[in-house]
Formats: C-alpha cells, sequence, structure tokens
C-alpha cells in the first residue's frame, strides 16, 4: 500500500516508525515532515494546511490510505475533501473534528447527552463572561474556543488573571480561536490522557499516558504543547478504562451519530480522575504529542491495519495488542520554549544516544538538515523515547540517551515519570 502522513512533528515520525514496520506498507509518503522522517519516508515540501496540494498528490500518486497527524487540516476538511475524491483517509470529518476544533461545541453536547464534565459558560461577549467569573469565584479555568496551539487555557486562581484572561482572548490575544470563550469550573485530581479508535459506531480502546504540559520540574512555568508522557498512566486501571468507555467514550460516539456526525478517527479524551469519577476536561481529535511516541513504542499489533479497520467500519472485529512494558518521552526543546526561541545550534550524539541505552528511539519533532548539519526548526525538537519494565527504568533509559545527545541550545525537563515513578515506589 501507499501511505501518505500529514505533518511535520514527533507524532507523525512515530506514526512513520510504526507504519513503515507494516509489511503492507509499499512506499510511505509524509508532508512535509522532518530530518528523522526522512530516513523513513519520501518528505514532500507540501504544508498541511494546502488542502488543494495535498488532495492532487494524494490522488496522482495513488495513495491508497491519507493519515493525518495534526488538528488544523482535520477542521479545515481535508478528510472530506480526500473521501470526495474517493481516497480513504484516517481522521474525522470538518463536522466531526468540532469536537476540538470548538470546545464551547464540546461542552454543549456533554450537556446534552448528560456526559460527565466540569460545570461552564459559553460566551460570545465580555461582560457576560466577567459576570460569570465574579459570580462563580475562583479558581476557574479560562478557555478560548477554537483551535490556540495549547495556548488557550488559563488556569486562574484569582480573579485578576482570570479576568484578564477574558480580555485577552476578546482582544483578540488568540486570534479567532478567542471569538468566543468557554469558562468553566476548576477540577481536583490526576489528569490522564485516554485514547480510542472510533468507526463511526464502534470504539477500540488503544492506550491510556499522562503529559507533562508545564515547562519546569515540578510542574511549574507556563504551559507547552507537552514537555514528555509516559503510557500507560497507572491511573487508568482497568476498572477506570471500563468506566470511561462507557461512560463518556461510548456515549460521545452515540451522540456524534445521532446529531449527524460520526466521528471517524482517533478520540483523545483528556480527564481529570476526581473523587466523584472521571469527568472528561477535553478532546482532542488526533493523536496526541508526545503522547503517541510513548505509546507506539509499546504497540505489538500492526498499526496499518487497526487505522483501515477503524476507517472501514469494522473495529468491532478488531483487536490491539501493546507490550506490558512502560513506554517514556522525554521532549527536547529549544531554549526559550514556549516563548522566543533562542538560536538552537547544531544538535550531534544521536547515534551515541541510541548507543547509550538499551530500547530507545530518538524521534524528531522540530528538525531540518542544514547541509549536512542537523539544526532545530521549531519549539519542541526531539522526543526521545524508552521502554523498560517498569517507568522508573524507562525513565533512566530515556536520560540516559538524553545525556548523550550534544545540543548546547536546547533543554529538557529532568523528572518526566514522577508520578507514576512515586507510585511504583509506595
Amino acid at each position: 500500500m501507499r501511505v501518505l502522513i500529514v505533518g511535520s512533528g514527533g507524532r507523525e515520525h512515530a506514526l512513520a516508525w510504526a507504519l513503515a514496520a507494516s509489511p503492507l506498507v509499499d512506499t510511505l509518503y509524509c508532508a512535509p515532515g522532518n530530518a528523522g522522517i526522512a530516513a523513513l519516508a519520501t518528505c514532500l515540501p507540501i504544508d498541511v494546511l494546502n488542502l488543494d496540494a495535498l488532495v492532487a498528490f494524494a490522488t496522482e500518486t495513488l495513495v491508497d490510505l491519507v493519515v493525518v497527524g495534526p488538528e488544523g487540516p482535520l477542521v479545515a476538511g481535508l478528510v472530506d475533501r480526500l473521501e470526495a475524491a474517493g481516497i480513504k483517509a484516517f481522521g474525522p470529518s470538518a463536522a466531526a473534528a468540532a469536537l476540538e476544533g470548538s470546545k464551547g461545541f464540546m461542552k454543549d453536547l456533554c450537556a446534552r447527552h448528560n456526559i460527565p464534565t466540569a460545570a461552564y459558560g459559553r460566551f460570545a461577549e465580555a461582560a457576560p463572561a466577567h459576570a460569570y467569573v465574579d459570580r462563580v469565584g475562583v479558581p476557574i479555568v479560562v478557555k478560548a474556543d477554537g483551535l490556540a496551539a495549547g495556548k488557550g487555557v488559563i488556569l486562574a486562581h484569582d480573579l485578576a488573571t482570570a479576568h484578564a484572561a477574558i480580555d485577552d482572548c476578546f482582544s483578540g490575544r488568540f486570534g479567532a480561536a478567542g471569538a468566543e470563550v468557554v469558562v468553566e469550573e476548576f477540577l481536583l485530581g490526576e489528569e490522564a490522557s485516554f485514547f480510542a479508535l472510533v468507526d463511526g459506531r464502534h470504539a477500540l480502546p488503544f492506550a491510556s499516558a499522562q503529559d507533562h504540559k508545564a515547562v519546569g520540574d515540578g510542574d511549574t512555568g507556563p504551559n507547552t504543547g507537552g514537555m514528555g508522557a509516559y503510557s500507560p498512566a497507572p491511573v487508568m486501571t482497568p476498572a477506570l478504562t471500563d468506566e470511561v468507555m462507557r461512560t463518556i467514550i461510548r456515549p460521545t460516539v452515540d451522540a456524534m451519530a445521532a446529531e449527524g456526525r460520526p466521528f471517524r478517527g482517533v478520540l483523545f479524551a483528556g480527564l481529570m480522575i476526581t473523587a466523584e469519577g472521571p469527568k472528561l476536561l477535553e478532546y482532542n481529535t488526533r493523536f496526541g504529542d508526545p503522547e503517541t511516541q510513548a505509546m507506539l513504542v509499546r504497540l505489538k499489533s500492526d498499526l496499518l491495519p487497526a487505522l483501515l479497520a477503524t476507517v472501514d467500519g469494522v473495529l468491532d472485529r478488531f483487536d490491539l495488542r501493546f507490550s506490558d512494558q512502560a513506554g517514556l518521552c522525554v521532549v527536547m526543546a529549544n531554549k526559550g520554549y514556549p516563548g522566543t526561541l533562542e538560536p538552537g545550534g547544531t544538535i550531534t550524539g544521536l547515534d551515541q544516544a541510541a548507543k547509550a541505552a538499551l530500547e530507545v528511539t530518538v524521534f524528531h519533532a522540530g528538525t531540518r538538515l542544514d547541509g549536512a548539519n542537523l539544526v532545530p526548526a521549531g519549539g519542541r525538537v526531539l522526543g526521545v523515547t524508552a521502554t523498560g519494565a517498569s517507568v522508573a527504568e524507562a525513565q533512566a533509559r530515556a536520560y540516559a540517551a538524553v545525556d548523550a545527545i550534544n545540543w548546547p541550545g536546547g533543554f529538557c525537563r529532568r523528572d518526566i515519570g514522577w508520578r507514576a515513578i512515586a507510585r511504583e515506589r509506595a
């Protein structure tokens, strides 16, 4: 089969790594890809939002399956365009991708179908949003309604911060994403990421993970796209997984089908495990980054048939196998991230990193070649990923590999996996 992956980050490198291992894949393309993906696939100079060029390439090259990585082209309708051209695509339609493209839509769907989530208000103007905050009090969460590259969520522990966040949204700080605002209850508990493949009618659990959003050790500093992750998340016990499927995932699948927006692709549920049970924080409608890296190194099944079963609507007759080992990904980022990036310099030592510890794979998230030199091309640059019999063992291997990489312009958190390791030692 000929497969095209759309995207350029660590998630897409992990997808390319898994799909390249499938005996069913004859030719692998990636648009636009990165320096690491180029070792596995033919990279194409096509932007992820250039829908015309993507559809044209897939049509002219007789691509059998397109796997869409990031949320932007999903919300923009790439899958709709591909299917209209007769090309199979893994990912939701634009109507179904509204679960991620509009936080207000997602919250309203939960309210209509009794899916457990935080109490909230949805506002198209600043004044009623301010009044809601004054009435409910703090702590509280302010969210730009649309896609804001992971930067549109503000946890406010005082009224001044909450009001400033509302003003930021409506003043255009997040562009069109801030045209509406969702203000919601601050939930207490432990966060987890849960993924399920969905074919429009059926849902199949994929895996769980736990991300580390804050830039600094001990979950300090501003939020990022993710500084590391591990899988599985110990908090997601078999009983809790069953509860999430029963109370959140399957009701969402049924609700989307009933409302004429059948969902096909991967549902990525951001959860808060509260004292009252799991509650939905948000939905993403694609694989996460860096969770995908930590999950796919554990996957024992061939990924391609799973994606095809999702597209073809036969997940009820499908199963997946994961290793019992833990997977852990440490993100190496350019200094200054998530703010103004500093000159990144040259990255060396990746071969030494792979030899420094067992079971290590270095996924590229934002890299390019400058002549023969590997240089950063973004904020999050590498995802150093390892497996181990425990999270502690996977962590030790990952950091041994990190320490073998020579990149003075980069940094990483040194505590990825700390919650799970604390559980293991308890």
